[in-house]
């Protein structure tokens, strides 16, 4: 079924500017927040430069531990988000990319092989390597969103970035899959469906932050990346210019409110709040000393406003953040990616705003770490160019002149794509859904 509703597209008809070239458009969907953004590529003196033009942003509503629980609401919450970025752009979309960290998402590693066709390797064959490797995906609970070449070998001869020219008789790949379950996945297209939008994509969160967030310094010496949501806590390791292996944790920036509203018997609401203006992982001297009003629960009408030092409100907090840093980091170990071989932490999303979470970090992986906003991207403003909109702008800047989901099936993970020649013929990856994977069809592009 998921796969016939991707195959016939459900696209908006009518004035055809939602086709337009050059435009692209992401959704990411979260627990705390929608966000819409449209980005369009601009000439500059350096090449074509993705600009956004178009954002919409609001609190998500039928979305927990981002995966969609009520689709009506998530729906018309997902369909507002859109319309706003769509009034600020001056123009409609027919297609989005969406970013998403719900469905447990974990990586695993395979092998394939494919003889060569002709005496040197051509993307052809580099494809049909990239299809074995999917062909060896075989969970049926489990949805494939990526397969990404970690590196190459041509002959036996390993550790090859990118094998295209060389002379050789058999090609191979290790290749890491990256994959979600599936309901929800199928949620999520249900809403995308319902708001009359075809799907271009979709993309892990911690993936599609990394890429828009990391340096290439860091992407090239190793990093490992958090992306701390309200409902889910992803990791993504780079290393080599590449994705090494992705993680999650169902613990985020929500569970860090809900702990506060029971710890300190006050509305969720009323706990965000002080969290945001009060909250933090590390101690201060006068934390005992300051005092902050606390809100009583809703339906005690006689209940008065209530008060808690400071320090109760961070002892709450921190052993939450802990327990989430420590639960990714034993995940990575049991998969046999300890965090040591990364020399640097990188922290993306809402929830890594919080004072303290970027030291605690540090401490518990016991490496430097930063928090890291998109980069790459034009046109942001101050309120939407903060850790949390990393991942939705990876998928604005995708289309062109940003390290695109497109090169990964070409086996140029992290790196720019080759300008085209005037006059020239793009390829384009179109994504159909069948058994359980997401299947590339490359077919070439109009000129533009």
């Amino acid at each position: 079924m998921i796969g016939g509703w991707l195959q016939k597209g459900s696209g908006k008809s009518g004035d055809g500017q939602g086709v337009r070239p050059g435009v692209h458009a992401a959704l990411d969907v979260g627990s705390a927040k929608i966000a819409c953004f449209i980005g369009r590529a601009e000439q500059t003196a350096a090449g074509p430069r993705p600009r956004v033009i178009g954002v919409g942003h609001q609190s998500s509503r039928g979305v927990r531990a981002g995966a969609v629980v009520d689709l009506e609401a998530a729906r018309d919450a997902i369909r507002e988000a859109v319309q706003r970025a769509e009034r600020m752009a001056g123009l409609a979309v027919n297609a989005v990319t969406v970013t998403m960290a719900a469905g447990q998402l974990r990586a695993s590693r395979t092998t394939a092989q494919a003889g060569l066709h002709s005496r040197e390797v051509t993307e052809r064959d580099m494809r049909r390597v990239l299809d074995a490797a999917r062909a060896e995906f075989a969970e049926p609970d489990r949805m494939l969103l990526h397969a990404i070449p970690v590196r190459w070998a041509v002959d036996g001869q390993r550790g090859l970035r990118t094998p295209l020219g060389m002379p050789g008789r058999r090609l191979g790949a290790e290749v890491a899959l990256v994959s979600a379950a599936v309901a929800p996945l199928r949620n999520l297209l249900a809403c995308v469906e319902g708001c009359h939008l075809d799907l271009k994509g979709v993309a892990a969160a911690p993936y599609a932050s990394g890429l828009s967030a990391l340096a290439e310094d860091e992407m090239e010496l190793g990093a490992l990346l958090l992306d701390m949501g309200a409902g889910a806590t992803t990791a993504a390791m780079f290393a080599d210019g590449v994705l090494q292996h992705a993680e999650s944790a169902p613990v985020g920036g929500g569970h860090v409110t809900s702990d506060i509203a029971r710890g300190l018997s006050t509305p969720l609401a009323a706990a965000e709040r002080l969290k945001i203006l009060y909250g933090s992982a590390l101690d201060s001297p006068d934390d005992d000393r300051e005092m902050i009003e606390v809100p009583p629960v809703a339906g005690d009408p006689g209940a008065g406003m209530g008060s808690a030092p400071r320090a109760m409100l961070n002892a709450i907090i921190r052993p939450r953040l802990e327990e989430t840093f420590e639960l990714i980091r034993d995940r990575l170990a049991d998969a046999g990616f300890a965090s040591a071989q990364t020399p640097r932490l990188v922290l993306t999303g809402g929830a890594a705003q919080l004072p303290g979470a970027m030291e605690l970090a540090a401490r518990v992986f016991g490496k430097p770490s930063r928090l890291a906003r998109p980069q790459g991207v034009s046109g942001l403003g101050d309120a939407v160019s903060g850790p949390g909109f990393a991942a939705a702008a990876y998928g604005a800047a995708a289309g062109r002149g940003a390290r695109s989901g497109a090169e990964h099936a070409l086996g140029c993970p992290g790196r720019q794509p080759r300008r085209p020649q005037p006059g020239s013929r793009r390829p384009h990856v179109h994504l159909a859904l069948a058994g359980g994977k997401f299947l590339t069809k490359t077919v070439p592009s109009p000129v533009v």
